[in-house]
């Protein structure tokens, strides 16, 4: 039986400037040995079921609560996390420092990590090409230079650096397509939805049975055959080959909205699976939702069910993710919020048992922050983002002055989380 202890908690950055509705980007965006915290706002549309979000207004905030710099204008009638917003943070141009890559105003801008200004701005492909951002090694270099934008669920566009095209796709992408190099040429795959498609864009296999659109896509080797596979959640929690062979399916949830691929137990193989089924679908608002139902579970590497969370609350809006290095211990959590029904985020272990939990509600993201090898999480609202440890540190960075570098998991940020294990 784990012990669940109380996240400690090592400061709190007031981050009302921002406006409201606003998503948490983090990356060292300065190059002072820590990261920064840079708080996304969507424009003001409220529906985005067919067109999706740009962004107006881009904030950044030092741990200490200092606001850096504010590059647009805030407002109150911001839309909601119905979709993605079009924004990373990431060193696309080379130069070793990070920029916001984002979508204003109709135009894909760099805005420098440091200051906000704009250092570069290039046309979009298609007027509805701002669902999301992924940045994808599509040429071959010895980084990831490509971008790849998308629409709702049409249409997607591989672009150069310089947002030169590459290739089109037609076909439902899902929510937030997932690259990576399956067969080891330097060159990435892209799992666009249900279909897989190399890097020119041609379509290597897709998943024909599957019902309505992707929702996240993760990448592992889960059986501890030395390959990757692919676990999609959608319709049903899914796992392939690389060749596009399926493995198991999971068709024990209703709809299967997230995954997370981790090792989350010593006593079994391979990797285990989280999942969230969305039971019962309350109401769309951009509030907890209370008269919906979802639940946690968990399989093995062979898509067998090892436990199902049998929820007493409402709540049908839960995010989970995959946190590694929050403590000594060797094993993976699930990090779960946005429950809803009174259940504050909290951290779980490969048996459902709470390692930890958190004080206050709202979203999270992770990150080692200080680049001491430590995970930390972060919970924000429209007042403040808390920071959370599993044991109390000062906020200096461990190497001041030596830049942090951005992982692949922070520069493809996503209300869909996908990733890699």
């Amino acid at each position: 039986m784990t012990n669940k202890t109380s996240a400690v908690l090592l400061g709190q950055v007031g981050i009302r400037e921002a406006g409201p509705n606003c998503k948490l980007l983090i990356g060292d965006i300065n190059g002072d040995g820590r990261m920064e915290l840079v708080l996304v706002q969507p424009d003001d549309r409220q529906d985005v079921r067919y067109i999706p979000h740009q962004v107006q207004c881009v904030t950044a905030y030092d741990l200490e609560g200092r606001l850096l710099w504010q590059t647009g204008e805030p407002s109150e009638q911001a839309g909601g996390p119905g979709s993605d917003y079009p924004a990373q943070l990431y060193d696309l141009d080379g130069d070793g420092k990070l920029e916001v890559l984002c979508v204003m105003d109709g135009r894909f801008r760099l805005l420098d990590g440091e200051s906000g200004r704009v250092k570069a701005e290039y046309a979009l492909p298609d007027p509805e090409a701002h669902d999301c951002i992924i940045i994808a090694n599509l040429s071959g270099g010895e980084r990831a230079s490509d971008i790849i934008l998308k629409d709702r669920y049409r249409r997607m566009w591989a672009l150069d650096s310089r947002l030169q095209p590459l290739w089109t796709h037609e076909g439902n992408p899902g929510h937030f397509p997932w690259v990576y190099d399956l067969d080891g040429d330097g060159r990435d795959e892209v799992m666009a939805g249900y279909d897989l498609l190399d890097h020119r864009g041609r379509k290597l296999w897709s998943c024909h049975d599957l019902e309505d659109h992707a929702d996240c896509i993760w990448i592992g080797d889960v059986n501890g055959d030395g390959e990757p596979e692919l676990v999609i959640g959608g319709s049903v929690t899914v796992m392939y080959d690389k060749r596009g062979r399926e493995l198991w399916r999971y068709d024990g949830s209703i709809e299967s909205q997230h995954v997370a691929l981790g090792k989350f137990r010593s006593d079994l193989p391979g990797l285990q699976i989280a999942g969230l089924d969305r039971i019962v679908r309350g109401d769309t608002g951009e509030t907890f939702s209370t008269n919906g139902k979802d639940a946690l579970f968990l399989l093995d590497a062979e898509g067998r069910e090892l436990w199902k969370e049998d929820r007493k609350t409402g709540g049908w809006l839960t995010i989970i993710e995959t946190l590694g290095g929050w403590d000594d211990g060797p094993l993976d959590y699930i990090l779960a919020y946005r429950r809803g029904g009174g259940v504050f985020p909290a951290l779980y272990d490969g048996h459902m048992n709470v390692v930890a939990e958190f004080s206050v509600d709202g979203y999270a993201a992770h990150a080692d922050l200080f680049g001491d090898g430590r995970e930390q999480v972060i919970l924000y609202d429209r007042e403040a983002a808390y920071i959370y440890a599993s044991r109390p540190r000062d906020l200096t960075a461990a190497v001041p002055g030596q830049p942090l570098p951005q992982p692949k998991r922070l520069y493809s940020s996503t209300l869909y989380p996908g990733g890699e294990a």
